[in-house]
């Protein structure tokens, strides 16, 4: 007698892990704007109707991948601060740098953010945005002991990071370039 496998249903935390690994990938492509949730269905092999079960509307669902960047982004900053010997917030924040261009190399996330920006008018979405930037100045500020003027330059330094990266200027080999590339 041959014993038939059951097929086991996935729990609703771990659909909307693989909804949210899908919704990444589908609004990096796309971005807010240009993506439906009928996309994001479809990409993580689920109905619409079940998508709505786990996210109220694009909105939120849009919302939940910037949360789910913005902890990518805090793990990756505590794991650089990890491995630096010493308190110096200069050298904390060059650390937390070179992790945070680690973590924007991944072009979806890098994607989710800059999208994240474009979409700020849309009220969760906005929320979201602010609450992202909140808690990475908070949690920078307290595991770094850095000034304001120490996080707000480490700021303006990451932003522009993310245009180069997004922009692929550092393929280009031009004087104008090479200075924004550092």
């Amino acid at each position: 007698m041959s014993r038939v496998k059951e097929r086991q249903r996935s729990t609703a935390e771990e659909r909307r892990a693989t909804v949210m690994a899908t919704a990444i990938k589908t609004f990096a492509a796309r971005g807010y704007y240009g993506t439906s949730t009928m996309d994001v269905a479809k990409a993580a092999g689920i109905s619409q109707g079940y998508l709505y079960r786990l996210f109220p509307d694009k909105e939120a669902l849009f919302a939940a991948v910037i949360d789910h960047c913005s902890a990518v982004l805090q793990e990756a900053a505590a794991n650089a601060v990890a491995k630096v010997r010493g308190t110096d917030p200069e050298m904390l924040l060059q650390a937390i740098s070179g992790a945070y261009e680690h973590v924007i190399a991944d072009r979806d996330v890098l994607m989710i953010l800059m999208h994240g920006n474009c979409a700020a008018a849309e009220p969760a979405i906005g929320e979201a945005v602010r609450t992202c930037y909140a808690k990475q100045v908070e949690y920078l500020r307290a595991i770094s002991g850095a000034s304001d003027e120490q996080l707000r330059r480490y700021f303006a330094d990451a932003l522009l990071s993310n245009v180069v990266m997004a922009a692929g200027v550092r393929d280009v080999d031009a004087p104008w370039a090479r200075t924004l590339s550092r």
